[in-house]
Order: structure tokens, then C-alpha cells, then sequence
């Protein structure tokens, strides 16, 4: 009733009778203080009273508008119903009047204050009304005048936020006007300077301001200020006035020109002498916390401490490519490769639009922009890309869909015995070729040898007469005979000492240490002594323990591999071999303030540097003595051995060492494996290593991850494994700038440091340091040696060459099946027809764990169990199991000799440059055109930011779903066949994360293995199979690291998931298998969007309760009978004793 009395009184009548309207207005005050009711009244959806009351603003009392917007939900209202306007206008007709009303200025800056945040047009709406200056004038004229200047700065702090607005403030002097009224330490108006270092701090975020602050020469006032109250507030009850100041210096030392200023009012030792007063105290934090990333910023840029970010080894290119990165490696003149960038991070002309949406286009800025919204790249092309004549080569390959196993096959293999016996100038006496000619005739057919029928390599991309080394590659006994030669003896250890130090390798030639017994090692010409014994190095005996290692004939392996550093030596691990440990390895616990304890020491450097040591212990830029001699103070390192990675060592302290990671061959970046060897250490002494040239820009090192430590003293006890360790781990953005040339032209950019503190329980101990468990090229050739002999009757084994590399190794193809039951044509014809399955791994060298799970595949396959048998029967398998040999060698992370990513190369391979991408695209385009297309393709890698093991595929509906492209629904038919394999692997596999998977094809995407043979090839199940090289946060496994059983498990695993495909359909024709698959999967398949494996921005913010079916219910149980579900323990048990 009131509000209608109001209303009447609306327009002319309330002009002509002031006094009544007031009275009314008073009324309504009064009930809304004392009865909540009547102000929801007002409030209320559909009411009118919020219109009444501004329409009869200019004579209602202030008061009431307070009350009605005092509340958020009421302010809100106010805003939507226009009341921002309204009260600017009342602003500019106040203004007017001479001099202004103190007591309206004051009300409508309070009301103003309220309004501010909870209006998203608030900084234009008050330029345009011409308020800003209103305000400004204001606080000028009434600095001393605290209770009307405590709401103007809180509605100067609004205006501010406004970056336009911002720059407009300071260009009326503004700046210098809020540094009058921050104050030293007083007790009196705390609230007021806590206002106005916010409106400063919002003003200094424009660059523009920032500069006046610093010409001011204001910075060292600040950071006199900053002193003043952390000094005098010892109680701690100005937390927040001393965080503004540091928001203010902060803000302005996002510029050059003010860490500068900030370096010469010596503000690095300020903050952190008092930091370091405040890091007892939790409740300070904010501050430490704040002080410590002003100090981590203003700390001067360094290069690397390296002559060159190009990698330490060089490898001459057969050609360059005419365009890309290497290319512009080659085109760098010397000395320009890694120049520190002069200018501002990120620092651009301000600008002098203005747009109030700037916060909402940060936060929505759409995260699927690489998803592919072209249709016609959704689909599989209509036309081959290569004529068949081209692939005809290929068919030597796949033997087994013609071999007919009869009797010209004894003669096909005595001819081939003949042959090799030649090659490798073997004398054959008489008896000799009557046994060899009774194994022929009497040979049974399940007895065939089909390794004697492979084809030989492909041409790679050089003439095969040269080796990396440039000597002529020989055959029979010469060539091992120039092998031999070639290989340095290595210095003995002395005859007292147990454990060899670092760098008493084994060595290539001659007999390897014998398992169990002691065996002299030879070692270099001058060192010889004829009065002192040889040396003896005990060996473990792990042949139970290990049955697919063989330290003798992994020496045999290494002779054979060709290195461009051409190593001479072989790491114990290696030699050795790893038991996986029988214990728990749960991720590490992260201890609190970790990281900023690290930095803090970093910073100690600039502050104290006369206590940095700053000495080179290893360096392979000096390739004639990388090892640097001393007096014994310092350790010894050494990576001069296959898969080796570490370029330089620098003691910064007594117990600190900086290392340096070498770049992935004719690259200038890519830093992320390492794998090196330490001794010399001190027992119980802790030592904290920090590799500085890291460059992603977070790491699960930051969740639980922890290095892989292996010593040779636990290893001679019986013990040779990997084991995590490390203490105060973290990865942290370092002082050392990445040079614009190799961080893909942006500027400003920093590389990463991974630190670690870890101790030593042995005595003249040698140990090792690996980003994760090392497998090396000649551990995969070792390990096929020895799979052969795991061979029998019943299982179809064929090696073959694919093609060399770069370097000359040998690129190893598989064929593994069963034999036919006999050689019946309906037999045979069933060996023939069976669905292939293709399977690669290891493009990416430093992704070690995807060779585990490999070696997991391989040796479930080869084994004796039933399901394995089976497996053999359904399947073809083809597998690569080493696609980047020469990476993998010369201890790459990313890339193979051609500096270049090749699971990038997969939409044109280049045969020179690529070789190994190109003949496996062939086989699998061969394939394709004798209508054989794989059944299943997939490929296996390791990913460094998620947790889990996972999947990722291919589906037009998913990748057009999450782009919200239009589609008619012809173009989404398809199969949810894709999703079966993963939704399998989910219910069986501990360690797989069906949350995890995604099946999105992306733009960044479409050049690798998994998306080209799916649009090419036309493989609907292509998949790209990720393991984490963390651990686990579900399942099983959850809170543990993951370690080599848990890889080769996930190996054999995936093994049995194939098997469970191929009973699911239990049909032979693989052609009609995806019809009858709807009992594992559902119609309606939302997706998780994630990343493919080139990890993604982000670390743990990943959805992991997006299920991929959740909203179809409970999936239907993978049902497996009593048998199979033994069989998978039988087999689990069998991984983990290997």
C-alpha cells in the first residue's frame, strides 16, 4: 500500500509535495529494517517496487536505497533494473551544484561502491557518464577528509579494474595520487590504505602505469614501505595491506623497465630476507608465496651454460628438408642458435579499445580449437594413394598368406641353409651336409623354420655399403673382426675394490663376465701392470630370475649397434638386467612448501654468490675428456653409453649439481629423457640434483612421480633393479631463457627445472639415474634372439628386416601366428584368412615404457598357455617393436636422427629421411589393396602427464559432437565397434582408465600413425595406446608407481583383451565382426575430450568421472568363464616373474 501511495505521488504530484514522499519513503525504510518480509516483498519477481523507488530517487531517502541494495541478491536486482545509470546521473546533477553536497557525494559513492563489483558495464557505463573525473576531483579535494575518501577509492578501485579506464586514470595522474596516500606503519585508517593499494595494485596492471610508477621513481618507495610495515606489524594483523604492496610491485615488474628498478633498489634481497623471516609462519604464505614469484621474475635471464643448444653430436643429413625446423637448423649461421631475448614478456602496445568482455574471452575461450570440423577428413579416402605395382615389393613380407607348407618348402630351406652357411663362411664337412639334408627330408612340417625365409631388408635411405662411422660395412668374419677392433678396452678397477667405478664398462669384445663365477676384464695398454692380478667384477646370477637376459649376448648385441657417438661402452643396468622389485612403490608424498623452499635456495645464488662453486665435473662438449678430473671433492658422471643422455655437470655447491640434458640430434630442443651414471659419492650424504633444461611446462614430478635409481653394489648382492627414488621432488620455471629459435618463435619463455635430493648407501658404489626404466635398442635385439628360442612346433615365428636407418640399424619386423593343424587345404586356407593384427611402438625413444609393454605382448605370445594358443590361432600379428631405433640409441626423447617427430611423418613419409615411417605406412597400404586391411591397429607410447593407462581412437560422431559442427546424419553413420576393444581392456586390465580414453580426432593430429591409418587404411580400430610413466589413480594400482611388471602385464593384457574380441563376435570373418558387439557397448557414447600423446596444457584437471557410458547405466559385465579368468591369472603370474 505504501509503494502505491509512492507511485501516485510519481512525477509533477512528488515535485510539488517533497515533504509526503519523504514521509513514505521513511514508512517503507522502517518496515524493511524490521520485517525481512517486506523487503522480499520489494524484491519479489513481478513486483514493481524497485522501479518505484528509483523513479522517485532525486527526494526518496538514500537510506532506503541502501537498505534495498545491501544484500547481494538485492544489488543484483538494482543493477538489472537499471540503477548503475540512474545513480551516475543523480552523480552529474550533484556535481553541479556549488560546492556539492558532502553528504550525497558520500552516499552515492557508498551506494556506488556496492554496485561496482556486481555490474559487468560498470567501468563503461561510468567513462561515457563522464563519472571518473567527477570521483578523481573528489579524492583530490578531500585526501584528508577519511570518511568521504574511503568510498571514492572504493569506487575508484571499481572504475579500475577497466583497463581503458586504467589507462585514462593514469594520464590524469592518478598514480601519483594514490602514492600520496600509501603510508608508512600506523594503526590509524588501515582500512582506508587497504583500499587504495587495490585501486593501485588494478591501476599498475596497465603497462602504461606501471612505466609512470617506475619514471616516478616509486619502486624504491615501495619496497621502503613493504619494509616499514613488515617490520613494525609483528603481531601480523596487516597481512593484507602488506600483500597489497606486494601486488603493486608485483604488477610492476611485469615490465623491464621495472624489474631494473627493482634490481637496483636491491629488491631481490629485501624480499627474501623477508620471506625467510616469514616462512615459519603458515598463516604468511600469501606473502611468501607472492614475494617469491616477484623474485623468481625479476632474477636475471641466463642462457644455458653450453656453447650451443644444438645437440653435442652432430649427424650430416643425406638432404635437408627445404622447409621446417631443420631446416632452419642448418640455415643458423654459428652463434645465433640461443640468444636471450631483450624484450618484455608478452609486452605489446597498450591498447585503446576497450572491451568489457576481456575476462569472459579468456575464460571461454574454447579448448577444442584443434578439433577437426572438416567432414571430408572425417571419412576414409575413396582412392589409394599409391598405384599397387609401387607396393608389390611388400608382398615378400607376408609370406604366410601364400605359404602353401609343402615339400618345396625343404628345399626352399636347405637352400637357404646353404646360403647363410656361405655367407658366414662356415666350412661344411661331409657329416655336416648329411645331418643338414636328413633334417630337411625328415623335417615335419610344425618343425618349419620360417626365420630362414626372411626377406631382406628393404633399401634405406643411403647406399647400405657405408656405416654411420664412414668405414665399409664387411661381411662374415671380417666385419666382426673390425667390430672388435674397434671397440676400446676400458681401465680396470682396482684389484681391492668389489664394484668397478664409473666408467669400467664392459666391454664389447670377448667373453662377458660369467654368471655367477668371477671373470678379469681387460683394460687399457698403459694401464697394464704385470705385478698387479687382473681386476674381477662378481656377476649375479639371474638366469631364474631373468630367463630372457643374457649379459654375453647382450655384449653381442651392442657390437652390432651403430651409435653417432659411437659408443664404446655398456651400462651395468644393462648388462645386468632388472628384476622388478617385489615391494610397493607408492607415489611419493609431495612435503609442503617443497617447491618454494627450492627456489628460495635457487635465489641464494644471486644473493650470495660467493658461495656458488660453479665448476664443470662433465662435459661432452669436450669430447676428448668429458670426464673433468679432480682432486676427488666433486662426483663423477658419465652417459657414454647407449641411450645414454646427459651433456653437462656443473657443481654449484658442495653436495649441488646442475645437470644439462643434450638436445635430440639435429634438433635444439626436446629435453625430457635422461639416463646417467654417478659414483664417487660419499655414504649418507644427501645430494640434490637439478636438470635445468627441461621444457614442458609441468610434469607429474609434481604428483607422486619420482626418479629411477639402479646401483651395481645392490645389483652384485643379488638385487639388480631399478628402484624409485628421491626426496624433495619438484619442477618448477627456472632463471634460464629458452631462446625464440627453439621455442617455435615466442618469445620470453623459460625452460623448467627438475630437482631431486637423494643419498647413497654403498662405498665406491656406481649408480645410475634414468627418467624411466631404460630399454635400448640392444635389449630388443637381445630379447627377439632369445624369444626365437622360446619357439616351438606349434607357433609360426618369422624376423624379418623391414629396412635400415639412418645409421644402419636394422628396423626388426615380426610375424607371429599359429602354424596350421596340418596341410589340408582347408587348413591352410584358415592360416591364411585369419584377421591381422598390426602393432607398433617405440617412435618416441624417451617413451621407454611402451617397449615394456611391448615386451609384455611379445612374451605372451610366444608362451605355452592356452590363451595364447588361441591367440595364435585367431590372429596374425605383425608387429614393429621398434619404430625410432636410431633415437633410441643416441638417446633422443622425441625424435630420430632427421630431427624430426615421426610420428608426425605418417601423411608422407619421406624414404630417405624416414625410412621406417615409410615401409610400415607400405606394408600396411599393401595390406589395404589386397582387401587384408588389419583388423586392429595399434600403437604404443607413454605419456609424462597423465596418469593411468588409456586410449586413443577415432570416430566422426565424437570428434562432431564436441566440435557442435552441423551434420546431416548421414554423415554420422558408423559403427561403435571402435569403443569395444578399450571397454574390454577397462574391465580386465587394472591399470586401464576407460575414462581416460578419447576418441576425437584433432587438426595438430592428422599426420600421425593413428589417424592416417584410420582415414587411409581405412582401420576402424586405430588406436594409439598410452601408458603413464607415473602411476595409477584408480583401480588396483591406485596411489602406486607404475613399474616394468605392471607395463608387461598391461602387455599381455592387451593380448587378452584380442582374445575376448575375437570370442565376443565368434565369427572368422573379421569383415562382419563389428555387427554383433552391442553386448559390450552401448548406443549412446558421450566422450572425455583429452589430448592426444603429445601431452596436454593441462596436469590434473582432467574429468575423470566422465565415464564413457554413464548415462546408458551400468555397462553390461565382461563375462569370462571360469577357465579363462585362471588362465589370466596363470598368465599375470607368469609376467611377473619375468
Amino acid at each position: 500500500m505504501l509503494l502505491g501511495q509512492l507511485e501516485r505521488l510519481n512525477g509533477e504530484a512528488m515535485m510539488r509535495d517533497v515533504e509526503t514522499a519523504r514521509q513514505v519513503t521513511t514508512k517503507i525504510l522502517h518496515l524493511i529494517q524490521t520485517q525481512e518480509k517486506s523487503g522480499k516483498e520489494v524484491m519479489s519477481k513481478g513486483s514493481s517496487g524497485m522501479e518505484v523507488i528509483l523513479a522517485s530517487l532525486e527526494v526518496t531517502s538514500f537510506a532506503l536505497l541502501l537498505c534495498v541494495s545491501g544484500r547481494g541478491r538485492r544489488v543484483g536486482v538494482f543493477v538489472s533494473k537499471g540503477g548503475t545509470g540512474v545513480l551516475f546521473q543523480i552523480l552529474n546533477t550533484a556535481n553541479k551544484d556549488m560546492p556539492p553536497s558532502e553528504e550525497l557525494m558520500l552516499q552515492l559513492h557508498s551506494l556506488l561502491a556496492k554496485v561496482g563489483p556486481k555490474d559487468r558495464k560498470f567501468g563503461v557505463k561510468a567513462r561515457l557518464s563522464g563519472a571518473l573525473n567527477i570521483t578523481v576531483n573528489l579524492i583530490k579535494q578531500n585526501i584528508q577528509n577519511t570518511k568521504l575518501l574511503l568510498p571514492c577509492l572504493q569506487v575508484l578501485r571499481a572504475y579500475s579494474t577497466n583497463s581503458v579506464n586504467a589507462i585514462s586514470l593514469g594520464k590524469n595522474g592518478v598514480v601519483e595520487l594514490m602514492f600520496k596516500i600509501v603510508a608508512p606503519y600506523s594503526k590509524k585508517n588501515t582500512s582506508l590504505l587497504k583500499v587504495a593499494l587495490d585501486a593501485l595494485g588494478a591501476l599498475l596492471k596497465s603497462k602504461t602505469n606501471a612505466r609512470r610508477a617506475v619514471d616516478g621513481g616509486h619502486v624504491p618507495v615501495m619496497l621502503a614501505l613493504y619494509l616499514d610495515w613488515h617490520r613494525n606489524d609483528t603481531r601480523h594483523r596487516y597481512m593484507l595491506i602488506r600483500k597489497g604492496f606486494l601486488v603493486c610491485l608485483r604488477n610492476i615488474t611485469n615490465i623491464k623497465l621495472g624489474r631494473k628498478a627493482f634490481i637496483e633498489a636491491d629488491g631481490m634481497r629485501i624480499l627474501y630476507n623477508s620471506s625467510t623471516e616469514c616462512l615459519p609462519v603458515r598463516t604468511l604464505d600469501p606473502l611468501v608465496n607472492t614475494s617469491s614469484l616477484i623474485m623468481r621474475k625479476c632474477f636475471p635471464k641466463n642462457r644455458l651454460p653450453l656453447p650451443t643448444i644444438k645437440s653435442a653430436f652432430h649427424y650430416q643429413l643425406p638432404h635437408v628438408p627445404a622447409a621446417g625446423p631443420v631446416a632452419q637448423l642448418y640455415s643458423q649461421p654459428p652463434g645465433v642458435d640461443d640468444v636471450v631475448d631483450e624484450s618484455d614478456d608478452n609486452e605489446e602496445t597498450e591498447a585503446d579499445t576497450d572491451s568489457e568482455n576481456e575476462e569472459d574471452e579468456k575464460d571461454h575461450g574454447t579448448a577444442n580449437d584443434d578439433i577437426e570440423t572438416d567432414l571430408n577428413k572425417l571419412h576414409p579416402k575413396k582412392s589409394p594413394s599409391r598405384l599397387f605395382e609401387e607396393l608389390r615389393v611388400y608382398e615378400r613380407f607376408f609370406l604366410e598368406l601364400s605359404e602353401d607348407f609343402q615339400v618345396s618348402a625343404r628345399t626352399s630351406l636347405w637352400v637357404e641353409l646353404l646360403n647363410i652357411a656361405t655367407l658366414n663362411d662356415i666350412f661344411l664337412a661331409p657329416h655336416l651336409v648329411l645331418a643338414l639334408l636328413l633334417v630337411v627330408i625328415l623335417h615335419p612340417i610344425h618343425a618349419y623354420h620360417h626365420s630362414a625365409h626372411s626377406p631382406s631388408p628393404l633399401p634405406k635411405a643411403r647406399p647400405q655399403t657405408e656405416l654411420s662411422g664412414g668405414s665399409q660395412l664387411l661381411q662374415g668374419p671380417a666385419r666382426r673382426a673390425a667390430a672388435a677392433a674397434a671397440v676400446r678396452p676400458l681401465p680396470l678397477p682396482p684389484p681391492s675394490s668389489d664394484t668397478p667405478p664409473a666408467g669400467h664398462h664392459p666391454p664389447h669384445q670377448g667373453p662377458g663376465p660369467k654368471r655367477g663365477g668371477r671373470h678379469s676384464l681387460p683394460r687399457r695398454t698403459q694401464d697394464l701392470d704385470e705385478s698387479v692380478e687382473g681386476a674381477v667384477l662378481e656377476v649375479p646370477d639371474t638366469a631364474l630370475l631373468l630367463p630372457l637376459h643374457d649379459p654375453d649376448l647382450y655384449v653381442e648385441m651392442v657390437k652390432g649397434t651403430n651409435s653417432v657417438p659411437q659408443y664404446a661402452e655398456v651400462a651395468y643396468p644393462d648388462y645386468f638386467g632388472h628384476v622388478a622389485p617385489t615391494f610397493r612403490e607408492p607415489l611419493l608424498d609431495r612435503v609442503y612448501g617443497v617447491q618454494r623452499s627450492k627456489i628460495f635456495q635457487d635465489i641464494e645464488r644471486l644473493i650470495h654468490p660467493n658461495d656458488i662453486l660453479d665448476k664443470v665435473v662433465y662435459d661432452l662438449d669436450i669430447p676428448s675428456c668429458p670426464v673433468i678430473e679432480d682432486n676427488g671433492e666433486s662426483l663423477k658422471f658419465n652417459s657414454q653409453f647407449e641411450s645414454g643422455n646427459l651433456r653437462k655437470a656443473v657443481q654449484v655447491r658442495k653436495y649441488e649439481y646442475d645437470l644439462v640434458l643434450n638436445s635430440d640430434i639435429n634438433s635444439n630442443h626436446y629435453h625430457q629423457w635422461f639416463y646417467f651414471e654417478v659414483s664417487g659419492m660419499r655414504v649418507g650424504t644427501m645430494y640434490r640434483f637439478n636438470i635445468i633444461n627441461c621444457e614442458k611446462s609441468n610434469s607429474q614430478f609434481n604428483y607422486g612421480m619420482q626418479v629411477l635409481m639402479y646401483s651395481v653394489q645392490e645389483a652384485i648382492s643379488g638385487r639388480p633393479r631399478w628402484v624409485r627414488t628421491g626426496t624433495d621432488i619438484c619442477y618448477y620455471k627456472n632463471h634460464f631463457a629458452r631462446s625464440s629459435i627453439a621455442a617455435g618463435g615466442q618469445k620470453g619463455k623459460s625452460y623448467y627445472t627438475l630437482t631431486f635430493s637423494t643419498n647413497f648407501s654403498h662405498k665406491d658404489d656406481v649408480c645410475y639415474f634414468a627418467y624411466h626404466y631404460p630399454y635400448t635398442y640392444s635389449t630388443l635385439k637381445m630379447h627377439l634372439s632369445k624369444l626365437e628360442a622360446l619357439r616351438t612346433p606349434e607357433i609360426y615365428l618369422r624376423q624379418d628386416v623391414l629396412c635400415e636407418t639412418l645409421s644402419g640399424n636394422s628396423c626388426p619386423l615380426l610375424t607371429i601366428t599359429a602354424m596350421p593343424e596340418s596341410n589340408s587345404n582347408d587348413h591352410i586356407c584358415q592360416f591364411r584368412n585369419r584377421p591381422l593384427i598390426f602393432l607398433s611402438a617405440r617412435v618416441h625413444p624417451g617413451e621407454t615404457n611402451a617397449s615394456w609393454v611391448m615386451k609384455g605382448t611379445l612374451e605372451f605370445l610366444m608362451g605355452p598357455s592356452p590363451l595364447a594358443a588361441s591367440l595364435r590361432e585367431a590372429y596374425i600379428f605383425k608387429i614393429v617393436p621398434m619404430l625410432n631405433p636410431d633415437g633410441v640409441v643416441n638417446g633422443n626423447h622425441r625424435c630420430s636422427l632427421s630431427g624430426e617427430d615421426l610420428n608426425r611423418q605418417w601423411q608422407n613419409p619421406n624414404p630417405e629421411l624416414h625410412p621406417t615411417i615409410y615401409h610400415t605406412k607400405s606394408l600396411l597400404q599393401y595390406l589395404a589393396h589386397i582387401q587384408r586391411a588389419p583388423l586392429v591397429f595399434c600403437d604404443y607410447h607413454g605419456h609424462s602427464r597423465k596418469k593411468n593407462v588409456f586410449m586413443y581412437g577415432c570416430s566422426v560422431k565424437e570428434t562432431v559432437w564436441q566440435s557442435n559442427i552441423s551434420a546431416t546424419s548421414s554423415d554420422l553413420q558408423e559403427d561403435l565397434g571402435y569403443r569395444t576393444l578399450p571397454k574390454i581392456l577397462s574391465q580386465i586390465a587394472p591399470a586401464f582408465s576407460m575414462a581416460s580414453c578419447s576418441f576425437v580426432v584433432e587438426r595438430s593430429k592428422e599426420s600421425t600413425a593413428r589417424v592416417v591409418v584410420w582415414r587411409e587404411i581405412g582401420v576402424q580400430r586405430s588406436y594409439t595406446m598410452e601408458s603413464t610413466l607415473c602411476g595409477c589413480d584408480q583401480g588396483k594400482y591406485k596411489g602406486l608407481q607404475i613399474g616394468t611388471r605392471e607395463l608387461e602385464e598391461m602387455g599381455a593384457q592387451f593380448c587378452m583383451a584380442l582374445l575376448r574380441l575375437k570370442r565376443l563376435t565368434g565369427l572368422r570373418n573379421h569383415q562382419h565382426l563389428l555387427d554383433l558387439e552391442s553386448d559390450i557397448i552401448g548406443t549412446s557414447c558421450p566422450t572425455t575430450y583429452v589430448m592426444e600423446e603429445d601431452e596436454p596444457s593441462f596436469m590434473e584437471a582432467i574429468d575423470y568421472s566422465a565415464e564413457s557410458n554413464d548415462e546408458d547405466g551400468d555397462p553390461k559385465p565382461l563375462t569370462l568363464s571360469s577357465g579363462e579368468i585362471a588362465e589370466i591369472h596363470t598368465q599375470t603370474c607368469c609376467v611377473d616373474t619375468v
